[in-house]
């Protein structure tokens, strides 16, 4: 059974800058994971794509683009080890977006309450966790949202768009 997952990209040239940043501090997740903001977590699921490909097309037909700005870092220690970069703008609307995704076909229960963000390290040690939040607390960029992807895990890969569905 395919392994999916639906977000938003992160668009050039920060998605290529955040990336070079997990791989500079080691952290091992960094070449399979494109930089994003996830609205449907890594999820086992049917083969039925078609069926979930129509879902999130409706999902998508029915929100406007919106406006995300990204600013300063985060993190969800002790529960989780992640350092995240954050939303300043933009979080109701990716609140909405990824409720509306997981209704029907991937109605899926979550770990924890859906929090948008921007992962920039995972599982490492708490000294290099320290860092990252140190070293991308002046991160900041802006960017307009008008699609969002279906991933899918591919064992060698890692994660891969697999179909890209235009907002509005």
């Amino acid at each position: 059974m395919p392994v999916i997952g639906v977000a938003v990209a992160i668009p050039e040239p920060w998605a290529a800058e955040l990336v070079g940043y997990r791989h500079r501090i080691g952290d091992p997740t960094a070449a399979g994971v494109p930089s994003h903001i996830t609205l449907i977590p890594p999820t086992e699921v049917a083969d039925d794509l078609a069926g979930i490909e129509a879902h999130l097309e409706r999902v998508a037909s029915k929100v406007a683009p919106f406006r995300v700005h990204l600013r300063g870092t985060g993190t969800f220690r002790p529960v989780s080890p992640v350092v995240f970069v954050s939303l300043a703008e933009g979080i109701s609307q990716c609140e909405q977006l990824a409720d509306a995704v997981r209704r029907g076909p991937l109605a899926v229960d979550l770990d924890y309450p859906y929090h948008p963000h921007v992962t920039v390290a995972h599982h490492l040690d708490d000294p290099t966790l320290d860092a990252a939040f140190d070293d991308l607390a002046g991160f900041e960029c802006a960017f307009d949202v008008t699609d969002f992807h279906l991933y899918v895990h591919h064992e060698q890969e890692g994660w891969r768009s697999s179909r890209t569905f235009p907002l509005g």
